[in-house]
């Protein structure tokens, strides 16, 4: 049997992947992966079409075969594939996965796999609730609950899995999954943009500021690195003020920092805000920091929380 999985959500395509090769039920499968992106069709079907010294029946999985969507770049030895698919081994069981959103119906390729196989689209659904509830399967959760992870970590199935396992692991015992459990361990896909984190600091949106950074932890972003990303801006919206204030004009400016222009010019409004020496200042305390967090004098995570809060 050969069967064509396409769409974006990988999720229920490597779902459905199990699922196939559980309902194949075949006792010392010989299974055998490939990548179009690496392998050639060649290749694939010569596996296909040897016996296998093992077993009498072969499972072949097809990863990214792009053979099946719109693509421009030319495709060798897709005759034979072709061919094979009109008069296939019958004990070769073939899983293509084509991880393109649409595939080409009018293709001859698509039409042979139709005729003499099965095709599954796999794409995102408008509601994943009993999506997600199913992932759940065991534990006790409401759809209000439901609703309140899809909100935090968004519509993502593979993400959202994997918070899933992880209220499973964490709640093991109890099997019920609560509100608040969900709000104590996700991590909110908020969309974090570090940069705007660095604009709500400058703006002294502390709040704002404060929850980015908690999720930035939660993300396993490096304080170090953060600091840096800090002081780089500060530095930045230094220079380019005083500049500025000395009748260089945005292009000028931009070539002597070695800048685009956008960021200079934003560098140059958040500039405006702030006296100089406020700048100076937070440039001389991000550079403290730096070095108590490298030399193990200071707490790194509370050290930069600190300091957001101090604005």
């Amino acid at each position: 049997m050969n069967y064509l999985l396409y769409g974006s959500e990988n999720y229920l395509i490597e779902k459905e992947l199990k699922n196939i090769i559980n309902k194949l039920d075949i006792e010392d499968i010989n299974i055998s992966k490939y990548d179009l992106e690496e392998n050639n069709i060649k290749e694939i079907l010569e596996d296909a079409n040897t016996v296998s010294l093992f077993s009498n029946n072969k499972l072949i999985i097809v990863d990214n075969a792009f053979i099946f969507s719109r693509v421009q770049k030319k495709i060798e030895d897709i005759e034979l594939l072709e061919e094979y698919l009109k008069d296939n081994n019958e004990n070769t069981n073939i899983i293509f996965i084509d991880r393109n959103k649409n595939i080409d119906s009018v293709k001859r390729i698509v039409k042979l796999i139709k005729e003499k196989g099965t095709i599954k689209e796999f794409n995102p659904s408008k509601n994943i609730n009993s999506t997600v509830k199913d992932m759940f399967d065991g534990y006790k959760i409401d759809y209000n609950a439901i609703n309140v992870l899809i909100n935090r970590v968004g519509n993502d199935l593979e993400l959202i899995y994997s918070e899933v396992e992880k209220l499973k692991l964490y709640k093991i015992n109890e099997k019920e999954i609560t509100i608040k459990d969900i709000e104590d361990l996700t991590v909110e896909n908020i969309n974090i943009d570090i940069f705007k984190f660095v604009d709500d600091i400058i703006n002294k949106n502390k709040n704002s500021a404060i929850k980015t950074y908690k999720e930035l932890l939660k993300l396993n972003e490096e304080p170090i690195k953060i600091v840096a990303l800090l002081s780089s801006k500060f530095r930045l919206m230094y220079q380019a003020s005083k500049l500025a204030k000395k009748g260089y004009t945005e292009e000028s400016i931009s070539e002597i920092l070695n800048m685009h222009k956008y960021p200079v010019h934003l560098a140059i409004l958040s500039g405006y805000k702030y006296n100089p020496q406020i700048l100076l200042k937070y440039l001389n305390t991000l550079a403290d920091l730096d070095i108590g967090m490298k030399t193990g004098e200071k707490d790194k995570e509370l050290a930069l929380e600190l300091f957001i809060l101090s604005l």
